[in-house]
């Protein structure tokens, strides 16, 4: 990662440059990939710090964090901390997104192996309207579990039995 410290209105010394450098350093532990990173160091007329860090990732883009205050290595500090709340937040995101959607088959798979339940897909015929009366006689016929049709209407409706006995219609 290169990093390009910027100061104005005020010195630069090799403290600071260190301080600066060791705190954007700790940025890498997200792994992210970042490029580069500047650091602009600004001094106002009422004697305020302005810490502005500029972070380019390859797959988020450009990252700005901005954090003013009277005390120079403060500001430093909040702006790190806001930089690596909004580092650690994207990490989670990709690597949470990433994640599940990489385990999903690997954890059916695991239920079959240990004789767990098994996911059997069906076909849903839903393309012909029925009357209630015309549904509840081929749910009856078939023997499954619910029945999903589309009513006169055109609306979608499930049929279901109920614990009961009775049938149950959404």
């Amino acid at each position: 990662m290169v990093v390009a410290i910027t100061a104005r209105h005020f010195q630069l010394t090799d403290p600071i440059k260190d301080y600066v450098s060791k705190l954007i350093g700790e940025a890498e532990k997200y792994n992210l990939g970042i490029d580069s990173c500047q650091v602009v160091l600004t001094k106002d007329k009422r004697d305020f710090y302005n810490v502005e860090l500029i972070l380019h990732i390859p797959e988020k883009g450009t990252v700005v964090v901005q954090y003013t205050d009277k005390d120079f290595y403060s500001a430093v500090d909040r702006a790190k901390d806001k930089l690596e709340k909004l580092l650690r937040r994207y990490h989670d995101k990709i690597t949470t997104y990433r994640g599940n959607r990489e385990e999903i088959p690997l954890l059916i798979g695991e239920m079959e192996e240990e004789g767990g339940r098994e996911i059997v897909e069906m076909p849903l015929d839903v393309e012909k309207p029925l009357s209630i009366e015309e549904a509840v006689e081929q749910f009856e016929k078939s023997g499954l579990y619910f029945f999903v049709f589309r009513d006169k209407e055109g609306e979608k409706r499930v049929l279901y039995r109920r614990r009961d006995g009775k049938l149950g219609l959404y």
